[in-house]
């Protein structure tokens, strides 16, 4: 009778993997049957909709089931690999303990309980218990740094700013589990970090205002939920420059200004490509296109960036969205500013040039589809009526939430916007 035939057999289910993931694609089994696992050991590496985890077995024993194939889906709680634990496997933690180095959720099942006599050698003795167990691991010596073998450790302990290795590891051979580091996690523990003298790093905290906080929770929400893209394109602002020195001139009390046109061209487009001016919803995979263009625009203020709204933007003239940014602008920097009016916006533009940069890929205002920018415009050669020429230049971008419309769509209106840029008196219509 063969070693591989005594002992129970324990299902190990395939984990929590955190997030509302249900399942898991078997990207590759790390184990075959017959092979002998470790505590703590990887058995398979898995591909969720998020990333690609190896996933540790928390007993020791010899594989005697695989559960699925290469390119196979698991269920969350559905048997991934069977082990056979008893005397004749190797367990690091006393024949099968679970080791808590798995992941949320994960789970065992006994099965199939051995109802086999003890095996006795020949004099038919039956041997101890210990003389088949596989002699433990050494621990490492002092001033050394603890294994760790859990990609799922070591991921929980740098998000709690734990250096996993520097713990005193409970498992065999002073492997670092995962109750290791949620015991220093509850404990408030941290490995000293910094110079080699162990000496932590000065660091101040400063506090950041309500706006700034916003920002912060706005920004990250964006990158987390939204697939974006950037555009951009080079234009020459000749045409725009001399069309904002004749309306600024012809009524110097009520200035345009650069943002003021660029504000109109952005509405103007978003009448040809609604598609810019939509929201995705992820629930139900629409998209939900409002009636009119609510228009957001950036604007720094002593308390941080703000994104005031110029509701109903498509009925203005490009005057009248100047005058209305111009207000709403001096409310924000005063702190007066009603919060309806930070509310509602379905389409952002920011004239990043008043910072002295070209371009910048922006981050989204989410839950909106796009935003639109404009850097500064300097003097650059240029290639017109056939000669190679000094020509104010600016640079246009548009980042986009690509689940809304595609790269052309995307171009065609960033093009638009630029035909704007160079020949604004043919395109404008109503000032």
């Amino acid at each position: 009778m063969s070693a591989a035939g005594e002992g129970a057999v324990r299902s190990f289910l395939l984990p929590d993997l955190g997030e509302g993931l249900t399942d898991a694609e078997i990207v590759q089994w790390l184990v075959a049957v017959g092979d002998t696992v470790a505590v703590d050991q990887p058995v398979a590496e898995v591909e969720t909709a998020k990333a690609a985890v190896q996933v540790p077995c928390p007993f020791g024993g010899t594989v005697a089931e695989l559960h699925g194939g290469a390119g196979d889906t698991v269920a969350v709680g559905e048997p991934l690999v069977s082990v056979r634990t008893g005397a004749d496997a190797p367990a690091a933690e006393g024949g099968g303990a679970d080791s808590g180095a798995v992941l949320v959720g994960s789970g065992t099942r006994p099965e199939r309980p051995s109802r086999r006599l003890p095996r006795r050698d020949a004099a038919g003795e039956v041997p101890p218990a210990t003389a088949s167990a596989a002699p433990p691991r050494p621990r490492p010596a002092t001033g050394e740094r603890a294994p760790v073998i859990s990609p799922l450790v070591r991921r929980i302990a740098r998000e709690h700013g734990i250096d996993a290795a520097a713990l005193a590891g409970s498992g065999d051979g002073g492997v670092v589990l995962r109750r290791d580091v949620e015991a220093a996690v509850a404990a408030g523990s941290r490995p000293p970090a910094g110079g080699p003298d162990g000496a932590p790093d000065a660091a101040e905290r400063v506090s950041l205002t309500a706006p700034h906080r916003e920002m912060a929770r706005r920004m990250a929400r964006s990158r987390r939920e939204i697939p974006e893209a950037t555009v951009w394109v080079d234009a020459d602002a000749t045409g725009l420059l001399e069309l904002r020195t004749a309306v600024d001139g012809a009524a110097p009390e009520r200035p345009v200004g650069l943002l003021g046109l660029l504000a109109r061209f952005c509405v103007l487009g978003l009448a040809r490509f609604p598609a810019l001016n939509s929201r995705f919803d992820p629930e139900r995979e629409e998209l939900l296109r409002p009636a009119g263009v609510h228009l957001g625009f950036a604007a720094q203020t002593p308390r941080g960036l703000v994104v005031p709204v110029v509701h109903d933007a498509h009925t203005m003239t490009a005057r009248e969205l100047a005058a209305e940014i111009a207000a709403l602008t001096e409310a924000a920097r005063a702190g007066t500013l009603p919060p309806d009016r930070l509310r509602g916006g379905t389409f952002t533009v920011n004239n990043y040039g008043v910072f002295g940069v070209d371009g910048a890929a922006a981050v989204i205002n989410h839950p909106e589809a796009a935003i639109a920018g404009v850097g500064r415009i300097v003097e650059r050669p240029w290639a017109h009526g056939g000669e190679l020429v000094l020509r104010p230049v600016t640079e246009l971008t548009l980042a986009f939430d690509h689940r809304v419309c595609d790269g052309a769509e995307a171009g065609a209106f960033l093009r638009f916007l630029a035909d704007c840029v160079e020949r604004p008196a043919a395109l404008l219509g109503d000032m």
